[in-house]
């Protein structure tokens, strides 16, 4: 195991890559049998693995992802602006199984619906193991685990082993409901030094509809719970203290990812050693930001910008 001081300021994101096919600025919703049509459309890298890594790269962090891609994806403009970024890819793995995993996203007045195929991603959590995986996490700081832990019992023995090795390790599972059913979910959340659940998710979670009651309940499970409150920004517990933060007011057309460029935000943070509710703020700014673009990661900010924004939260 590596030294507290040998480990580097990394940040690994590990999870789903997505080709995101994304129609926005749509005049309505198409009904079953109707179509409708828009001028804005973009092709970009989905999934909280690519967001949350290319926010927090961007801000300045050194970050690398592991995932799984198909041959398909190498040339698409999506895997190429991974690829070009200062994310690093070497850790991840190339199949010549199943084609790369896809979404189209259909955004409509400030909120998206998505369909999706992803059958490159299963029993993702074996590359976990691979010696190049290994390695990576031998020489980094933080794990964020962007993607679904599921079933929970596999996934619990293989986050106490990497918590064993020194590893700091958060999660955002998303919308689950079989995960929120699962009576190990606790033991789960409990390994985890942050987890980001939206406002429907905490309360999918806890079965409780206040809020601050089900951020409550969530702390007697994970260290810190963080929960993601759309427009009116964020709230955490640490140590019984509980922090909030605003937002910043912006024109939102595509909420495809902001919850990602969140998570990418406030581990930046994390990283940089700052205080719990500086890393609230840094997430609601990235947040609110990814909505202004298609995708999540097509507006992020510059780290001056950052703290400039950050200013008028406090």
């Amino acid at each position: 195991m590596a030294s507290a001081s040998a480990r580097s300021q990394r940040l690994v994101v590990f999870g789903e890559f997505f080709l995101d096919l994304i129609f926005y600025d749509l005049p309505n919703l198409p009904r079953l049998g109707e179509e409708v049509k828009t001028r804005r459309f973009a092709e970009l890298p989905g999934g909280g693995l690519a967001t949350t890594a290319l926010v927090a790269a961007g801000l300045g962090t050194s970050t690398a992802v592991v995932t799984r891609v198909g041959l398909d994806a190498r040339l698409s403009p999506a895997w190429q602006k991974l690829v070009k970024s200062s994310v690093s890819i070497e850790a991840c793995e190339f199949s010549g199984k199943f084609p790369t995993a896809r979404t189209v996203c259909a955004a409509y007045d400030g909120d998206r619906m998505m369909i999706t195929h992803d059958a490159i991603n299963q029993k993702l959590e074996k590359l976990l193991s691979l010696p190049a995986v290994q390695e990576l996490l031998r020489t980094s700081k933080h794990l964020h685990l962007a993607c679904a832990l599921c079933p929970v019992r596999t996934w619990l023995p293989v986050i106490r082993r990497l918590r064993a090795q020194g590893l700091s390790i958060s999660a955002d599972i998303g919308w689950n409901p079989e995960m929120f059913r699962s009576r190990d979910l606790p033991q789960l959340l409990g390994e985890l030094e942050f987890t980001f659940p939206n406002e429907a998710e905490a309360r999918a979670i806890t079965e409780d509809s206040n809020i601050e009651q089900a951020l409550k309940k969530l702390a007697r499970w994970a260290r810190v719970p963080v929960i993601k409150l759309g427009s009116t920004g964020s709230i955490a517990i640490q140590n019984g203290k509980v922090a909030r933060a605003k937002s910043i007011r912006v024109r939102s057309i595509d909420a495809t990812g902001a919850g990602d460029a969140f998570n990418g935000g406030f581990l930046h943070a994390y990283i940089q050693g700052w205080p719990l509710q500086d890393c609230l703020r840094a997430g609601n700014v990235c947040g609110a930001l990814a909505t202004t673009a298609a995708g999540g990661s097509s507006a992020i900010p510059k780290p001056k910008k950052l703290k400039q924004l950050m200013k008028g939260l406090h």
